[in-house]
């Protein structure tokens, strides 16, 4: 049954699109339904940080060709509306890529704040070698984390990255040996951080570097983050931690 799943592990959602019969290829229906687990994890205050995946043996082979082909404007807002809500969660957002992200599938791992890739993962555009424009703003994500050129080569020269060339050019953080189930791990594992910290505080956060990674001068960021801070060093958070540092450091002495 296609369908997406979501589980939670402490504070760390793990959002996986399972239909691999199909290579978790985004109908309208698993489309809407990735959006609908997005938007039950920004409502529970109990989740911190989104892991996104897709069942073995790819990550997502892109839209569905059917829905695809008979999509219009609004027929293909549909489509991206999985991977939009991704792209705007107020969350940090994982992608564990482990096979195949192709097309619509490409977009929803560049959705992601960050990518952990496993041995058999691939980075596909696939737009020119079907005949269509790139979409969802597939061409605005990728040339942001990986650069013009490495953009340029996947999306009209039709270069497909492995593991270790996404890592090489920025398009993932890291590789990590081994199955599915030790990349899901090593992913919720690398979101443990924000799922320790105050949610408001990780969601402020991710705010202000999307804010400011538009800023264009060092003096307008400062005023960016001085509001914030200031907020964040009056929370009993912080005082508690604070007090904790101190305490380890005095028993140092």
């Amino acid at each position: 049954m296609a369908e997406v799943r979501l589980e939670r592990d402490d504070r760390v959602a793990v959002v996986t699109v399972h239909d691999p019969d199909r290579r978790n290829a985004l109908t309208l229906e698993l489309s809407a339904a990735l959006a609908d687990a997005v938007a039950e994890c920004e409502r529970d205050a109990r989740v911190h940080a989104l892991v996104v995946t897709g069942t073995p043996p790819a990550f997502c082979a892109g839209a569905d060709l059917t829905a695809l082909g008979e999509a219009r404007e609004e027929g293909l807002r549909k489509i991206y509306a999985g991977f939009l809500a991704v792209a705007g969660c107020t969350l940090p957002t994982i992608a564990a890529v482990g096979g195949a992200a192709v097309g619509a599938g490409l977009n929803l791992a560049l959705a992601c704040d960050v990518r952990l890739v496993g041995p058999k993962a691939r980075f596909d555009a696939r737009f020119l070698q079907l005949g269509i424009h790139p979409g969802g703003g597939m061409t605005w994500m990728l040339q942001r984390l990986a650069g013009p050129q490495t953009a340029t080569a996947m999306t009209l020269f039709g270069q497909v990255l492995d593991a270790d060339g996404a890592v090489r050019h920025g398009l993932a953080w890291d590789r990590v040996d081994g199955g599915h189930d030790e990349l899901v791990a090593s992913a919720v594992e690398f979101a443990r951080a924000s799922a320790e910290a105050s949610r408001d505080l990780v969601r402020t956060i991710k705010a202000t570097m999307r804010t400011t990674a538009a800023t264009p001068a060092h003096a307008d960021a400062v005023g960016i983050e001085l509001a914030p801070q200031a907020e964040s060093i009056g929370t009993p958070e912080f005082q508690n931690r604070l007090a904790a540092m101190k305490a380890r450091i005095s028993g140092r002495d």
